[in-house]
């Protein structure tokens, strides 16, 4: 009975799963970390609704895949026309250009707690991740990205071990704290973006139809996706505990980066604590920095009609894979030019990422509930309601962290 019951979850874990934990990314890890050491617990409750809103953008994504055996990219262009589609993945590809410098920057940090210099470390990571992307086809691949995504439980064990007051951790999850200052809305908005992605809906929808997911086999996917969208926002309360029991409680609010975070827990947590969450950085950093570029790469190939997909050869793929490796150098390069502020360009593309979705979420929708793409698999009342009213928030959030920010 054990062996049926692991033998079936194994099954379901696939896009969902790998996708959701991809988004625990070291951009994501830093502004997590920041939120507990400048606000504490203070914003813990943002993580119920965002986990809500993941699922029901997830989900849809997902649906979308199998209902129409089409990636998001290729439906936007077919039904909004090339034009639209043009314009979508420049901006996108802009901001997930951010996120790749973010991965390797994470490399680099990560592999500094251990004493290896980024000159070695981040060449290495991207020959890593390159090669098993490019000499691989999908179902290793997939394997080897789930096995990955089970080492960021490292976070849960290193906010053990921060010893942090679980009361008022558990308070503020559930009981919302609001203010009206610029840096806690801006935070806010960085909490969301870098939870839910323009790159996540793009890069899942385009695995699932790889995948070769259908109809009948939904119902197990929607559960990798449901299960997925819980971990990474468990992972992400541990992340934000971790750091608010130990540095903002010691009044150390101000982090460079994530593997600061890491080595400032080591006085009030111990060298374990610190280990364990410099292990999980290095892991998150290897894992999005094959996962971000291949978002990348799917998108643009799409969008622009070109072949695109880990199951084929380079000859088949050209441009997909050329534009793969294009972005590992380029992520990889920029991380070893000497003194590139590379944080401020990490802290922008989560917030981009913030401003952005509100923008896939209305292609999105107009999609799902289009019935001669979607059938009986169109989006139902709630599921509208849910998607809309985020759409509504993140509106309304960016346009206040823009207010706060010209008027100071």
């Amino acid at each position: 009975m054990v062996r049926f019951r692991l033998m079936a979850l194994l099954a379901v874990l696939g896009p969902g799963f790998i996708t959701a934990n991809v988004d625990n990314d070291p951009g994501g890890i830093l502004t997590y970390s920041q939120a507990g050491a400048k606000y504490g617990y203070a914003l813990l409750w943002t993580l119920i609704p965002t986990t809500i809103a993941l699922i029901v953008v997830q989900e849809m994504a997902s649906r979308m895949a199998v209902a129409t055996g089409k990636g998001l990219s290729d439906l936007i262009r077919e039904e909004f026309g090339l034009r639209v589609t043009f314009f979508t993945m420049i901006v996108l590809a802009l901001a997930d250009l951010g996120n790749i410098f973010a991965e390797f920057a994470g490399i680099a940090s990560g592999m500094s707690i251990f004493g290896v210099s980024k000159y070695i470390a981040v060449p290495i990571g991207a020959a890593i991740v390159w090669g098993v992307i490019v000499k691989g086809s999908y179902k290793p691949v997939e394997r080897i990205l789930i096995i990955f995504s089970f080492i960021y439980f490292a976070y849960p064990v290193s906010a053990y071990f921060a010893h942090p007051d679980w009361h008022a951790a558990l308070v503020q999850t559930f009981v919302p704290e609001f203010r009206a200052d610029s840096g806690y809305i801006t935070m806010m908005v960085g909490l969301i973006g870098t939870t839910i992605t323009p790159w996540m809906q793009f890069y899942l929808q385009a695995s699932v139809v790889e995948k070769g997911t259908t109809k009948k086999d939904y119902r197990l996917a929607r559960w990798d996706v449901v299960l997925g969208c819980i971990v990474t926002d468990v992972i992400a309360f541990f992340i934000v505990v971790a750091c608010a029991a130990t540095l903002f409680k010691s009044g150390h609010g101000e982090i460079n980066d994530a593997a600061e975070a890491a080595l400032a827990l080591k006085p009030f947590a111990g060298q374990f604590a610190a280990l364990l969450f410099g292990i999980g950085l290095v892991n998150a950093s290897l894992l999005s920095a094959a996962i971000l570029p291949l978002a990348t790469a799917y998108n643009v190939c799409e969008g622009m009609g070109f072949e695109s997909g880990i199951d084929k050869s380079f000859s088949e793929a050209r441009i997909f894979y050329s534009l793969y490796t294009c972005l590992i150098l380029l992520g990889a390069g920029a991380v070893l030019i000497p003194h590139i502020p590379l944080l401020k360009v990490i802290l922008l593309s989560q917030v981009a990422n913030g401003i952005l979705i509100p923008f896939v979420l209305i292609f999105m929708l107009k999609l799902v509930n289009r019935e001669k793409l979607m059938g009986d698999m169109k989006n139902g009342r709630m599921q509208n309601v849910i998607a809309v009213a985020m759409t509504a928030v993140m509106l309304v959030l960016t346009a206040m962290m823009t207010y706060f920010s010209i008027t100071g």
